[in-house]
């Protein structure tokens, strides 16, 4: 879970806490929990970051999910209200950067609509290694489309008795995706 992360992993839950406690602090990036309404229990986290108001551009990222919350209804609908807050403020780019060696976040972000814009070939060193970032936005003309793909992935209807999608999000944001990579 930490691979990719520039922080962690920690030797303990105090110095997870201590991290916590210095990282909410910051203006930038701005961290949030991501709770489980079911459980009540803090899952995870994700931040925005790169947060440019006049040029209408927001960035979501740093997100840790537990192995509870990893692939779960409501790790999705955890990023589907962070966009959906992005557009609504005003934001007309939502951006998802990450190490483009992260198969599992660039599957993430095409899952989520995301569309693929490039890889920037060395564009920082993390925990002493190189890394290419690979770049996926949303743009806010794209956001009915994508809220519409939420919308009808997350309504209980698409889901049977035992919890299995009926239809995949993937299968409803990827003829939205301008490209993939």
């Amino acid at each position: 879970m930490w691979t990719y992360l520039p922080y962690g992993p920690f030797d303990d839950y105090e110095d997870y806490l201590r991290w916590t406690d210095t990282a909410a602090r910051g203006s930038d990036p701005v961290f949030l929990a991501i709770v489980e309404l079911t459980t009540g229990i803090a899952s995870g986290v994700a931040s925005f970051l790169r947060i440019d108001p006049p040029s209408g551009s927001i960035e979501v990222g740093h997100i840790a999910f537990s192995p509870r919350l990893q692939r779960t209804v409501a790790a999705t609908e955890a990023m589907a209200l962070m966009m959906s807050w992005a557009f609504a403020s005003g934001y007309r780019r939502y951006e998802w950067k990450c190490n483009s060696l992260n198969r599992g976040s660039r599957s993430a972000a095409m899952r989520l609509g995301l569309s693929y814009e490039g890889v920037f070939r060395q564009a920082s060193v993390v925990k002493g290694r190189n890394r290419d970032s690979a770049w996926y936005a949303a743009v806010d003309s794209e956001w009915p489309s994508l809220k519409k793909a939420f919308d009808e992935w997350l309504d209980p209807g698409n889901f049977d008795g035992s919890g299995q999608q009926r239809v995949s999000l993937a299968s409803l944001t990827a003829p939205l995706l301008v490209a993939r990579g």
